[in-house]
């Protein structure tokens, strides 16, 4: 089942129309328990780069934090995917 984007007020909301910076950023040598909502309300609409607990990092581009969820889209190397996660899961991050 595909995990769709919501709707808006001009129809479902699109990702970003061109691809994420071609490097990764340096992780920050901090690391949290659990990314608390407020700290990455910044990063709404901009390029964020995220570090999670378990597997490799990937570009983002978040279009709703939740109190304990992100959703947005992922960059798949060749295009945007919209797709959702738990705050919990999320080591640190970077954004644009």
């Amino acid at each position: 089942m595909a995990f769709m984007p919501p709707q808006g007020p001009q129809g479902p909301q699109q990702g970003p129309t061109s691809p994420p910076p071609q490097a990764p950023p340096p992780k920050p040598m901090t690391s949290t328990l659990a990314v608390d909502p407020g700290a990455i309300f910044r990063c709404l609409y901009r390029y964020t780069y995220i570090w999670p607990r378990f597997g490799m990092g990937f570009w983002f581009f978040p279009t709703f934090i939740g109190r304990t969820s992100i959703a947005g889209f992922r960059w798949t190397g060749r295009r945007w995917v919209y797709s959702g996660f738990d705050l919990r899961r999320i080591e640190a991050f970077t954004c644009f």
